[in-house]
């Protein structure tokens, strides 16, 4: 979520107009107005100033995905060809270097049949294509380990 859109929906949360929130800080409605359509940015004092006026701690306030908008940016413009070129066990394993270690211990073989079947099932049983397939039990492995992360 924009920085903008944080800043509206915290004030609409808290019930105060931009007229409002204008006179408590000391700044004109349309300076409000510019922060919420991200047209300008406020400066750390007002966000404090808006954060504690909202009832939130400033990391609330200003929390925004931008690395994530910035992820789904790249995955939307990288084609097909380029995505096949990257080697991604090498890149991820910069950050997780279990992604190479295993590779050593763990019997692969076993476990890749096993996925194997898997999505064999998923695709005679929903008629997925091997992709979807792959991106289906890709995400069920995923569900499984946040809800064991819950625990």
């Amino acid at each position: 979520m924009k920085l903008g859109n944080r800043l509206f929906h915290a004030r609409k949360k808290s019930g105060l107009s931009q007229e409002a929130v204008a006179e408590k800080l000391g700044v004109s409605r349309q300076t409000i107005s510019k922060w919420e359509t991200d047209e300008t940015i406020p400066d750390i004092y007002q966000s404090k100033k808006m954060a504690k006026l909202y009832h939130m701690t400033l990391d609330e306030l200003i929390e925004f995905d931008v690395e994530l908008d910035e992820i789904q940016e790249i995955i939307e413009k990288t084609d097909e060809k380029a995505t096949e070129a990257v080697d991604w066990t090498s890149a991820w394993s910069k950050k997780y270097p279990i992604l190479i270690q295993y590779q050593e211990e763990v019997n692969i073989p076993n476990y890749a049949r096993r996925f194997d079947l898997m999505m064999e099932e998923l695709m005679q049983e929903y008629h997925y294509n091997e992709l979807d397939a792959f991106l289906v039990l890709k995400d069920i492995l995923y569900q499984v380990w946040k809800s064991r992360k819950g625990r």
